[in-house]
């Protein structure tokens, strides 16, 4: 079914909302205020979804895709909106998250970093099918969009189509890093390149496993890094703890300011790199929700940096239990973040700021810092 709709707001997912005839559609490749011609592609009992299959009046922040598989490929969300169209939408998600889960009036603005909109992805998977083309997973999909000549163009500089081609697996997924020391490759139990790989952030070196987490984007590290230790201001002296820790990012920088440092982390894998990275510091090869008996009492300082679905009220509580004078969240989800704020209100801790940081150009994801102070 292709109908007619005038586009109303941003949504949280890279969608943009329309409705027919009353009933909301959650669509994809359109903007704030366009009249578009839409495909229904799928039905709902409360919603439907749809794609843009044509713009009837444009935003006059559209442009045109630079990628010729964008409308397919389920990588990027907003290749049709320039740059500062992308910060204006990502600005409303963010604020509308904070309002309706979290009660927060959020006035800020989603920050640009340095890098523009392509060639910054250090981290890719790409998909591989049983003939060993190489390409990405359409989205909502498990299909698979095969790269274009020019490969994928978020990606950072490294290997060419044939190159990821020759060193492809059929079926097997190809991960590509492209880190401080080098590019490596992943296929299967195969690697080649280095690994761990090596970064460097505010004078300290870290290794990180080839297919570990990191920040993806090449300033992403620094930028996070900088704003925590600006909300925080550690001082010589004071006990912190670093929650789901990693290698030890956070860790390392609270160490590097002369704080004493407890990290917890469940991957045994990241926490062995951490002690190597993070020297001064000690840390607990545990899920941070198991940890809780297992860490000290009280701390000055917290920073958590949980995945996607957050922290929980479960370890929001154990860490305001902790009665520290400061705590970062570092949080790559919006949602996430005003469901754990609104437990931190709960449990007498508030935001005295929240940033966004545009981390994932040309995609809907934000990643955020908040600090927060006992509620006065």
């Amino acid at each position: 079914m292709n109908a007619e709709m005038v586009l109303e707001r941003v949504a949280h997912g890279g969608y943009v909302v329309g409705r027919l005839d009353g009933k909301v559609v959650f669509t994809t490749g359109g903007l704030p205020g366009e009249m578009v011609r839409v495909e229904i592609t799928d039905r709902g009992a409360r919603f439907d979804r749809g794609w843009v299959t044509e713009v009837l009046k444009a935003a006059p922040g559209r442009v045109v895709e630079p990628c010729p598989i964008a409308r397919r490929c389920g990588g990027c969300d907003w290749q049709h909106a320039d740059a500062a169209t992308q910060l204006q939408l990502k600005t409303a998600v963010v604020a509308e998250q904070l309002q309706r889960l979290a009660g927060i009036a959020w006035e800020g603005e989603v920050e640009a970093v340095p890098g523009g909109l392509l060639d910054w992805r250090t981290r890719v998977r790409y998909a591989v099918d049983d003939d060993g083309t190489v390409g990405l997973r359409a989205r909502r999909s498990h299909d698979i969009v095969a790269l274009p000549e020019q490969g994928c163009l978020i990606a950072a500089p490294g290997p060419t189509v044939a190159e990821l081609e020759a060193a492809a697996e059929p079926g097997v997924d190809l991960e590509v890093t492209v880190a401080d020391g080098g590019v490596t490759l992943t296929s299967g139990r195969r690697v080649t390149g280095p690994d761990p790989v090596r970064q460097h952030v505010l004078g300290r070196t870290y290794a990180v496993a080839a297919t570990g987490f990191w920040q993806v984007h090449p300033a992403a590290a620094e930028t996070l890094t900088r704003a925590v230790l600006d909300g925080l201001r550690p001082e010589p002296g004071e006990r912190a703890m670093d929650l789901y820790c990693g290698v030890g990012l956070f860790a390392g920088a609270l160490a590097g300011a002369g704080c004493m440092v407890l990290g917890v982390e469940a991957g045994r894998g990241a926490v062995e790199l951490a002690r190597h990275n993070v020297p001064e510091g000690e840390f607990l090869a545990l899920p941070v929700e198991r940890a809780d008996r297992k860490m000290p009492s009280w701390a000055d300082l917290i920073v958590l940096d949980p995945p996607r679905k957050g922290a929980g009220a479960a370890v929001v509580r154990a860490v305001a239990a902790r009665e520290p004078r400061a705590i970062a969240y570092v949080a790559c989800d919006p949602a996430a973040l005003a469901r754990d704020l609104r437990t931190f209100a709960e449990a007498g801790y508030e935001p005295v700021s929240i940033r966004g940081f545009d981390l994932f150009p040309m995609t809907h994801h934000i990643e955020c810092v908040a600090i927060l102070h006992p509620a006065s």
